[in-house]
């Protein structure tokens, strides 16, 4: 099994690094998986945005509407190549002590996302 056949849709095809908190927002609330990709130009992953990010955001900002995505994502997210095998994906998300990988094809551009409730349906883990 690949992270490629079990990966979610985590972004819509133009959201990138120069949007907006509350579009972000509204992302993560449409796809359900709590977390957006974020991404330049070339659909090359530069960060993704969480709920973790938004928990710490609120804490510092009180106006979120002019919040630019760059300011608050966190930059470099770990990724899983797209040919990888879920057995990877686990040892990954163990060693990082993460829920859900972000999957990137050879060039590094969004294919989807992948998280421990995917594994665990996989019957991987």
């Amino acid at each position: 099994i690949r992270p490629r056949d079990w990966s979610s849709d985590v972004c819509s095809s133009d959201f990138k690094v120069n949007a907006r908190l509350p579009e972000a927002l509204t992302e993560i609330t449409k796809k359900r998986i709590g977390m957006t990709a974020i991404m330049d130009g070339s659909r090359r992953v530069v960060g993704v945005f969480t709920d973790g990010d938004l928990r710490r955001t609120l804490s510092r900002v009180g106006d979120l509407r002019d919040v630019k995505i760059s300011e608050v994502m966190t930059p470099n997210p770990r990724t899983i190549g797209a040919e990888s095998l879920a057995a990877e994906a686990v040892k990954l998300m163990e060693q990082y002590k993460v829920h859900q990988l972000v999957v990137v094809d050879s060039k590094h551009r969004l294919v989807g996302a992948i998280n421990i409730h995917d594994l665990f349906h996989a019957k991987a883990i």
